[in-house]
């Protein structure tokens, strides 16, 4: 869904896994912003999140997770996300979410 509403407006790179989104990144310096579910096969979102952020501190990442919690929400922020989206969400509340932190 999320290549459906930002395809049109950006250049994406998708990842099925957070170890595959590690390596995107290393190939790919130049990322803006990354939008990261929590819940992924083999790393969970908020274990990617740390990686990420140790590897490349200032690279702005929104958290997308299917469960409302303030826990996981405050950690993700902790570990440092500049967002969190909670599905279902809608088109315009993801490009506004992404103007904001491109």
């Amino acid at each position: 869904s999320l290549k459906l509403i930002l395809g049109d407006h950006y250049n994406l790179i998708l990842a099925e896994d957070g170890m595959q989104a590690l390596d995107c990144l290393k190939n790919a310096p130049d990322v803006g912003l990354v939008l990261m579910d929590i819940k992924m096969p083999k790393m969970n979102g908020l274990e990617v999140l740390a990686q990420m952020k140790k590897e490349h501190p200032k690279l702005n990442v929104i958290m997308i997770t299917g469960y409302k919690s303030v826990e996981t929400a405050a950690e993700a922020v902790k570990l440092g996300a500049c967002g969190y989206i909670v599905k279902p969400f809608k088109s315009g509340e993801i490009l506004k979410s992404v103007k904001k932190f491109i």
